[in-house]
């Protein structure tokens, strides 16, 4: 039934601008949010249906492994029905500070051929003034992750201000806060990946972190989102950081810049950032090296081309303790979520594991 209700909504929006298909989704998920009667079907059809396979990260319970990465709903307009599609967690924006337009249009691609996206959004979006207004107004059952990063007009000397605006501004509606480091799309943000930036930077959001402890009395949890075109020393200096600067998780990753040569579609060569299959094995590489350097002292987030329950079980294999999905979704649909869930549960029982987290345990040791 869910299969069937996305197979004939697809060929419409696959007939639009990938932006515009976007925007409208966005605004038919905004007005379900907003009404009971319309969630209540929602979640019969798809998260009532998704088992229930709970894994910790960061210190908290997802009913599933599955979340939804940053990126779809960067406003926080639609988190009730994100929530109702099943995802155990649906991780909001990218935010900035303030209101910003992000690059000029066109700025995102589908490459059919390759199951893959290309988007160099630049993190636009309406600012936390904005987005915390619209998270007041919902309820959700979902683990709640929000996003942020530095506006564009912002030097990157100057960065710290912004992520420690920006992560006040959200501690209090979040259940994780994500800092952003790794967009392609935001002139030199990557930079802050290097050693020179990255050490001050995560002592500035970890001692901002500590005071809204203290003032909200409740400890949020940050993750780092790093990108797959990391050099292995680069790597190394990143998971040192981490674990000095006591991070609680690694979303390994964003978008790659790198266009592999089995491309095929013809906008293979748009600038930005590549989502979807083609990523999968380098988001499952970097996945794999971090957990080597990190041992679990910080915990991963694995992201990049999950299309099935074999995708999803080789990144956990290789060192994730929970799942996101974007690409993958647009091309499926909802139905993906209680696919890969089902898969999971079918593989950890014919391991002959009770939880998830046993059968990885014991897996990653061999």
């Amino acid at each position: 039934m869910s299969s069937l209700l996305y197979s004939l909504v697809k060929p419409v929006l696959f007939t639009l601008d990938p932006e515009h298909a976007h925007d409208l989704t966005m605004h038919k998920m905004h007005l379900v949010s907003k009404v009971p009667w319309l969630l209540s079907p929602l979640e019969k059809i798809f998260a009532k249906r998704v088992p229930s396979l709970p894994v910790s990260c960061m210190g908290i319970t997802f009913d599933n492994p599955v979340g939804l990465a940053a990126g779809l709903d960067k406003d926080a307009r639609a988190l009730p029905a994100f929530s109702a599609l099943g995802f155990a967690g649906v991780e909001l924006g990218t935010v900035t500070p303030k209101p910003q337009p992000g690059n000029e249009k066109p700025r995102m691609f589908r490459l059919l051929e390759d199951q893959a996206l290309i988007n160099r959004m630049g993190f636009n979006s309406a600012g936390v003034d904005c987005f915390i207004e619209n998270i007041s107004r919902t309820e959700n059952s979902a683990v709640v992750g929000i996003n942020i990063g530095k506006n564009a007009v912002t030097a990157i000397e100057d960065a710290h201000y912004d992520y420690v605006s920006a992560l006040q501004r959200v501690y209090s509606s979040a259940d994780y806060i994500t800092v952003n480091i790794s967009s392609p799309n935001t002139k030199s943000l990557r930079d802050l990946q290097n050693e020179n930036f990255l050490d001050a930077l995560l002592l500035q959001i970890k001692t901002a972190q500590k005071k809204c402890e203290k003032v909200h009395k409740r400890y949020v949890p940050i993750a780092l989102k790093v990108a797959p075109d990391l050099e292995p020393d680069e790597i190394e200096t990143i998971a040192e950081l981490v674990m000095s600067h006591q991070f609680d998780a690694i979303i390994a990753t964003n978008t790659t810049v790198a266009r592999p040569d089995s491309l095929q579609s013809k906008h293979a060569d748009e600038a930005g950032g590549l989502s979807g299959t083609p990523v999968k094995d380098m988001s499952t590489e970097c996945i794999r090296q971090f957990y080597k350097l990190l041992k679990g002292r910080v915990q991963i987030i694995g992201v990049g081309g999950i299309a099935n329950a074999d995708d999803a079980w080789e990144k956990l294999i290789a060192g994730a303790d929970f799942l996101q999905i974007y690409s993958m979704f647009i091309y499926q649909g909802p139905s993906i979520v209680q696919g890969i869930v089902s898969g999971l549960e079918s593989k950890m029982k014919q391991q002959g594991f009770d939880t998830l987290s046993d059968a990885m345990t014991a897996l990653r040791q061999h």
